[in-house]
């Protein structure tokens, strides 16, 4: 039989007991830890992997919440444009005149120059009244229902689409 390193070493007067039970001591040490480095090491990784999962989903979450405004401010930007063209391509020319038509605004009473005839335009609904940069446009009807579609603060109002005579018989359109 042969005999171990460990003896082999002994015999020769290499190594004395003492040295030989101390590297006996740190090979069964070593052995230990490299059995236990994998168990820590997987329980640190998994622990490692989930922290890193939850902050890519988190990430994901939070990119996912800035295209979407992103996306909505794009979108109400050129919503903002069309609206902008149609008024611009749709406008009626301003009266020239010292007449004016008095409607409200909110809680505001506002007005534009308007003579008698874009006033029965007015009452009739084939005009409208829309907001403009800090002003006011007269534009068709029909204009103004495209606005309204693309956004319904814009439009004032389209006049009224029934008879000027209100129920206790004052006319609407009375000007004031």
């Amino acid at each position: 039989m042969s005999m171990s390193l460990r003896d082999q070493l002994l015999q020769a007067g290499l190594v004395n007991e003492r040295q030989s039970k101390e590297a006996e001591r740190q090979l069964r040490q070593q052995q230990r830890e490299r059995q236990q480095l994998p168990k820590d090491k997987r329980a640190m990784a998994s622990h490692a992997e989930l922290a890193a999962k939850q902050a890519q989903l988190a990430k994901a979450a939070r990119d996912q919440e800035l295209s979407r405004r992103q996306k909505e401010q794009a979108d109400k930007k050129a919503r903002h444009v069309q609206i902008e063209q149609l008024i611009e391509q749709n406008r009626l020319p301003r009266a020239q005149t010292d007449e004016r038509y008095n409607f409200v605004d909110g809680n505001k009473i506002r007005r534009i120059p308007a003579d008698h005839s874009v006033r029965e335009r007015l009452s009739r609904g084939e005009i409208a009244i829309v907001r403009r940069k800090g002003g006011y446009e007269l534009v068709p009807a029909e204009t103004a229902a495209r606005i309204r579609e693309r956004d319904e603060r814009a439009v004032i109002g389209c006049g009224v689409a029934h008879d000027a005579v209100t129920t206790d018989g004052v006319p609407e359109d009375l000007m004031w």
